[in-house]
C-alpha cells in the first residue's frame, strides 16, 4: 500500500507515512521560559528519567493494563530499558533501550501483557532535545476567496448560510504541524491546545507544533481556514483549529507512540474531531500474528478508545494505493524505515489508525464525484467520501509562509470530512462521537458503483464511496430545519395596465440565511408576458429579477425560478413585486410560494 497522504503541490508524492476516563500521566517537556501559551495535560507526573541517547536506541511499548504502568516501570530499567513516557489511564509505556533482548525479557515480567518495537530504526538523538521547527516568514497574499469545486461538491458554500461552525468546537490537526501564523489559519488557531507529540511524549514548548512540511498546513486549511476575504474558506471556518505535530522531523513518519500521544492529547483537550492524514509507520499493515505489530495495534487503539471516551471522533484517510482493504492479499512497502519487504497478508491485519474501531475511514473522490484513481477501497471499510482531487483538479488550500497550492489524495478528502463533522458538532453540541458518526453517515449522498467488478455493495453502501459523498448541506440540518421550509401566498392580485403590484410572503422560524438554491414557485396569469417584470424582493429590499419582459405574446408565467438568496436572512416579509409595462392586457397574481 502507498502512503495515505501527499506532501507535493499537484503531483502525487508524500512522506513516508502519509495516507479512557483517566487523564495523561506522560510529563510533557516544559514550555520554554520565554513563556507558551499551550496548556499541559492534566495530572501529570515525572516518568522515570530517560537515558541519554545511544546508537542502537530503540523504542518499545510495554502494555499492562489500565492503572499499572508504576508496577512494571522498575522492571523496564532492571531489564536494559528506560521509561520515555508513561500513559496510565490506558495502561503503556513508552521504554527505549539498546538491548536486543529487551523485548523478549519484559515479555516475561508479571503484569506485562504485550511488548513490541515500535520501529526497524534507531530513535533519532533528537527525541532527547528535540529541535523547535523552523517559523516561516509570511508572505501576504491578494487573492481572494471563491467557491471552489472541492467545497462546491460538498455545499459547504451553501452550508455557510445555516453555520460556519461555533468556536467552542476544537479540532485537532494530527499531522505534519501547522503555520499557526499563516493569514488564513491564525484567526481560528487554538495555540493553548496545541503541542508536538513527535517521539511519544508531549512538547508544550511555543511553536513545537508548527509545520516541518507542508501537509499539516494544507489540511489545516481545508478544515478551517478563516472566511475573512483571503485566500481560500475551510469547510468549517468558523472551528477552532489544534495542531497536534506527530511526524518526526526529517523522515515525517509518525510512528505508533507518536499517535498514541496525539489520541490522548485530543481527549485530555477536548477535542470533539480530529483529523488523520497519514498511518502509522513503519508498518503500513500490522498483522496480529506479530508480537510487535500486535503490541502496536493493541496500544493505538486504547489510545483512540480513550480519545472517543472522552468525546473525541477521530476521521482518517483510506490511503492512496487503489488497494481493496476488504481483500488484503501483499504487502510490498514495509518497513518503511529501513528495508521493505514483500509480505502476504490477510484481513485480519490492519491499517492504523483507518480501521480502528470508532474511527471513519475516508476515501477521495475526484472533481465530479468519480472515485479518485489513487484512492483505496473496500466495502465494509470505507465509511464514506469526499472530494480528494485527482490530477490537474487537485484541493487548493494553505501552504506554510502564507502560501496557498494544490494537493491530491485520501489526506485532502478526510479534512473535508472532518470539517462536515466539525459543523454537525457545532449545530448539534451535546452529540457524543457516535452520533456524529452515524450523522455523516445519515446526510450522505448514496453514490452507487460505477461499472467497476471491484466496487462491491449496494446502492447506500459499497467499496468505493461507502454509505456516500458527504453533503455539508444536509449535515447542518441537525438541529435547525431541513431545507424544504415551504411558504406561499394564495391571495390573487390584480395586474392592472402600466401598474405594479406586490404579493407579500412573512418566513419564520427558518435559522440564518436563505438559501443559493431558494425556490420561487411563480403563477401569474396575463396575456402577453412580454409586458411583464417580475422581481423577488428580500425583507432588506434587494431586488431578485426572475423574469424581464421576455416571452413575448406568450399568455402566463407557472414557473419555478431558483435564486440564489443566501446573503439574505431568511425570516421577514419577502415579497413578489409584478410590474405591468404596456397596455391593454392585464391579469392577477393567482399565487406564489418560496421553498428554502
Amino acid at each position: 500500500m502507498a502512503v495515505a497522504a501527499l506532501g507535493t503541490t499537484v503531483a502525487l508524492a508524500a512522506p513516508a507515512g502519509f495516507a479512557q476516563a483517566a487523564p495523561s500521566d506522560t510529563a510533557p517537556v516544559a514550555a520554554s521560559s520565554a513563556g507558551a501559551t499551550q496548556a499541559t495535560t492534566t495530572t501529570t507526573k515525572a516518568a522515570a528519567a530517560p537515558a541519554a541517547w545511544a546508537a542502537g536506541t530503540r523504542a518499545y511499548l510495554v502494555i499492562t493494563a489500565p492503572g499499572g504502568t508504576s508496577a512494571v516501570s522498575g522492571a523496564v530499567v532492571s531489564n536494559g530499558g528506560s521509561v520515555f513516557a508513561t500513559y496510565d489511564a490506558i495502561g503503556v509505556i513508552v521504554a527505549h533501550s539498546t538491548s536486543a533482548s529487551f523485548a523478549s525479557s519484559m515479555r516475561t515480567v508479571g503484569g506485562v501483557q504485550q511488548v513490541g518495537a515500535t520501529r526497524t530504526s534507531d530513535v533519532p538523538a533528537d527525541a532527547y532535545n528535540p529541535a523547535l521547527p523552523a517559523n516561516p516568514a509570511q508572505s501576504a497574499t491578494t487573492l481572494t476567496e471563491s467557491n471552489r469545486w472541492d467545497m462546491t461538491q460538498i455545499k459547504a458554500d451553501q452550508a455557510w448560510a445555516v453555520t460556519t461552525g461555533s468556536a467552542s468546537v476544537k479540532v485537532g490537526v494530527l499531522d505534519t504541524g501547522v503555520d499557526d501564523q499563516h493569514q488564513d489559519i491564525a484567526p481560528n488557531f487554538n495555540a493553548a491546545d496545541s503541542a508536538s507529540c513527535a517521539y511519544g511524549k508531549a512538547d508544550t514548548r511555543t511553536g513545537a507544533w508548527r509545520d516541518v512540511g507542508t501537509h499539516g498546513t494544507h489540511v489545516a486549511g481545508t478544515i478551517a481556514a478563516a472566511k475573512n476575504g483571503k485566500g481560500v474558506i475551510g469547510v468549517a471556518p468558523g472551528v477552532k483549529i489544534s495542531s497536534v505535530r506527530i511526524a518526526e522531523p526529517t523522515s515525517s513518519l509518525f510512528f505508533a507512540e507518536n499517535t498514541i500521544c496525539g489520541f490522548v492529547w485530543a481527549g485530555d483537550h477536548g477535542f470533539k474531531v480530529t483529523n488523520n492524514s497519514y498511518y502509522t509507520d513503519p508498518w503500513a499493515f500490522n498483522c496480529p500474528d506479530n508480537v510487535d505489530q500486535a503490541a502496536i495495534i493493541e496500544g493505538v487503539r486504547r489510545a483512540q478508545a480513550y480519545a472517543e471516551g472522552k468525546g473525541s471522533l477521530q476521521v482518517a484517510a483510506a490511503g492512496n494505493s487503489n488497494y481493496d482493504l476488504a481483500n488484503k492479499t501483499t504487502d510490498s512497502e514495509s518497513p518503511n524505515d529501513s528495508t521493505p519487504v514483500t509480505r502476504t497478508i490477510t484481513n485480519a491485519c490492519i491499517d492504523i489508525p483507518t480501521e480502528l474501531p470508532g474511527v471513519v475511514t475516508v476515501a477521495a473522490q475526484g472533481n465530479g464525484g468519480a472515485k479518485a484513481s489513487y484512492s483505496n477501497f473496500g466495502n465494509g471499510v470505507i465509511d464514506v467520501a469526499a472530494p480528494g482531487g485527482d490530477g490537474a483538479s487537485g484541493v487548493y488550500s494553505t501552504l506554510p509562509g502564507g502560501k496557498y497550492g494544490n494537493m491530491n489524495g485520501t489526506s485532502m478528502a478526510s479534512p473535508h470530512v472532518t470539517g462536515v463533522a466539525a459543523l454537525i458538532a457545532s449545530t448539534n453540541p451535546t452529540f457524543t462521537p457516535a452520533q456524529i458518526r452515524d450523522q455523516l453517515g445519515v446526510q450522505a449522498t448514496d453514490r452507487a458503483c460505477p461499472s467497476d467488478a471491484r466496487c462491491t455493495g449496494t446502492t447506500t453502501k459499497n467499496g468505493f464511496f461507502g454509505e456516500g459523498a458527504v453533503d455539508a448541506l444536509k449535515a447542518v440540518g441537525g438541529s435547525t430545519p431541513q431545507p424544504g421550509a415551504y411558504f406561499e401566498n394564495l391571495a390573487d392580485v390584480t395586474i392592472a395596465d402600466n401598474a405594479t403590484v406586490e404579493s407579500p410572503i412573512t418566513v419564520s422560524g427558518v435559522t440564518g440565511n436563505a438559501p443559493a438554491t431558494l425556490k420561487v414557485g411563480v403563477d401569474i396569469k396575463h396575456t402577453y408576458i412580454g409586458d411583464l417584470k417580475v422581481d423577488l424582493v428580500a425583507p432588506d429590499g434587494t431586488v431578485y429579477t426572475v423574469h424581464n419582459r421576455t416571452g413575448s405574446g406568450t399568455d402566463n408565467i407557472v414557473q419555478t425560478f431558483t435564486v440564489n438568496a443566501s446573503a439574505e436572512v431568511a425570516n421577514g416579509v419577502w415579497k413578489l413585486r409584478v410590474n405591468d409595462n404596456a397596455s391593454q392586457d392585464t391579469g392577477k397574481i393567482d399565487a406564489w410560494n418560496l421553498t428554502f
